[in-house]
């Protein structure tokens, strides 16, 4: 006996009746504006590196920070973007107040980062400075970072718990 195409498919259709029919234009509509929504929310906050040898003062921050060049000044290190640069010793015992080795890799990450779009805005440098480093210590990398043409200086603090 043979079954014609109309008939074929009316057997078809009945032995998958139990299975679920999905509706994929659905799904895609609702990861296309997930998506959406994850991308515009990530881009307000800049995670600064987490470092365990800097302990970061306190303050009521008001701003949250920019995406700019970080400098980690701890007891014993200077880093910046995460490469050691200079000893806190080696900048110490220097005369002058300018830590060359910061100026030099100041000026590299400025030439990496600098667009056209760029070049009329001020470039901005955060330092993250251990909470016990001394004032000495501090002028002399915030005096590398001016003259290395960094004009704004940001400070990384925690965040103050409002009790």
């Amino acid at each position: 006996m043979k079954l014609t195409g109309l008939q074929k498919r009316a057997a078809h259709k009945e032995r998958n009746k139990s299975m679920v029919d999905l509706n994929l234009v659905s799904l895609i509509d609702i990861f296309t504006i997930l998506i959406f929504f994850l991308l515009s929310n990530t881009t307000e906050v800049e995670v600064l590196p987490s470092t365990k040898a800097v302990r970061l003062p306190e303050s009521h921050a008001d701003k949250t920070p920019k995406d700019t060049v970080v400098v980690i000044v701890d007891q014993t290190d200077i880093v910046v973007q995460g490469r050691k640069v200079a000893t806190v010793a080696d900048a110490m015992k220097s005369d002058d107040d300018l830590i060359a080795p910061l100026q030099a890799e100041l000026e590299l990450q400025s030439k990496r980062t600098i667009r056209a779009a760029d070049a009329k805005e001020n470039q901005t440098v955060t330092i993250m400075g251990d909470k016990d480093i001394s004032y000495e210590l501090l002028r002399r990398v915030m005096k590398t970072c001016s003259k290395a043409n960094y004009s704004e200086v940001s400070f990384a603090v925690q965040r103050k718990n409002e009790t």
